[in-house]
């Protein structure tokens, strides 16, 4: 039988999402799998909201539109990686955040 993969898919989508994940991977629940995808969506998903706010600052357009085509593409890439069961880093971050939130 298969495992679920639902927190780790819903770790993906908005901050929320990653919240009401760690909520359903308790302890009776808690798979290694959901555990690394709600590492990685919880990371990026702070990330983004950490430095939004400092993006705000720059008074560039360019910026913006790179800031959030690299935060997508980080959660496109995670959420496939946990729609296909896969335990694969994102690009650039994905082991900080493994080592950041290790206890979850």
């Amino acid at each position: 039988m298969k495992e679920n993969n639902t927190p780790a898919i819903m770790a993906y989508i908005t901050i929320i999402g990653s919240i009401v994940a760690i909520l359903m991977n308790t302890e009776e629940k808690k798979t290694e799998f959901n555990s690394f995808h709600i590492r990685q969506g919880l990371g990026i998903n702070l990330s983004f909201h950490l430095f939004s706010y400092f993006i705000g600052y720059f008074d560039s357009w360019i910026v913006s539109v790179a800031y959030y085509v690299l935060t997508l593409g980080l959660l496109a890439t995670g959420f496939i990686g946990a729609a296909n069961r896969e335990k694969k880093l994102v690009p650039i971050v994905g082991l900080t955040f493994q080592n950041l939130f290790k206890n979850l």
